[in-house]
């Protein structure tokens, strides 16, 4: 399991360093945190959710201190913000999203989306421009559709809105479980998983560490004088 000691600490350095708009999601969040969740208030979240959240996530939400007395928390707890700042302008679990616990399929039908594009209506074959602009609305409704299905992303959490409809989602089922994707299909690219330079594919710990490193460098921190 990450040890997650020091981690506020730098959050906090960054949000007081100079050149925060160096920092990618600085002007959303401004590097606020939210008090840790106790046991019972992760355990509740869970409940909520219908789901088991990665360790690597779980224990960067709640506190350390078992001592730490609980308090009482309503059942209502989906769509709470969560206590980490990520690389993006919000770190809110997803509202629009209800089948956490559904297993994850592992990203789009890329026989769909093939089928779908090899459908586009071009120029050459209409004679009026007004019958191509309506087949052309027919058919990116259509693209819509099939890109945007919301089983695409069930069994996973959007833990970040990185701006220009490009988001981050941390999968919670399956065989992808604890692992980061990317999704960038308002860009027109298609869900994938989110990989270090290395190639290797990350999951939340290594999400967020890459982006508090970058955030680091951005303003000029060591972060050895951080901890």
């Amino acid at each position: 399991m990450t040890d997650w000691t020091g981690v506020r600490e730098r959050v906090m350095a960054l949000g007081a360093a100079s050149g925060g708009d160096k920092a990618f999601g600085a002007m959303g969040q401004g590097f606020a945190l939210d008090a840790p969740l106790t046991g019972p208030e992760v355990a509740d979240l869970e409940t909520c959710l219908g789901v088991e959240l990665p360790e690597e996530y779980r224990s960067s939400c709640s506190r350390s201190e078992p001592e730490e007395p609980a308090r009482p928390m309503a059942s209502s707890r989906c769509g709470v913000t969560v206590p980490t700042v990520g690389p993006g302008s919000e770190t809110l679990l997803s509202r629009s999203n209800r089948a956490w616990s559904a297993l994850f399929r592992g990203g789009p039908d890329p026989e769909a989306t093939t089928g779908i594009l090899a459908e586009q209506p071009f120029r050459e074959g209409f004679d009026d421009v007004a019958d191509l602009e309506a087949a052309l609305e027919v058919w990116e409704e259509r693209l819509t559709d099939v890109r945007y299905d919301p089983r695409f992303t069930s069994g996973a959490l959007c833990l970040s809105d990185e701006g220009c409809g490009l988001t981050a989602w941390l999968v919670v089922t399956g065989s992808q479980r604890g692992h980061m994707w990317r999704d960038p299909r308002s860009d027109g690219e298609d869900l994938r998983p989110t990989r270090a330079a290395d190639g290797s594919q990350l999951d939340f710990a290594g999400w967020y560490f890459e982006w508090l490193a970058a955030a680091e460098a951005a303003r000029g921190l060591d972060r050895r004088q951080q901890i």
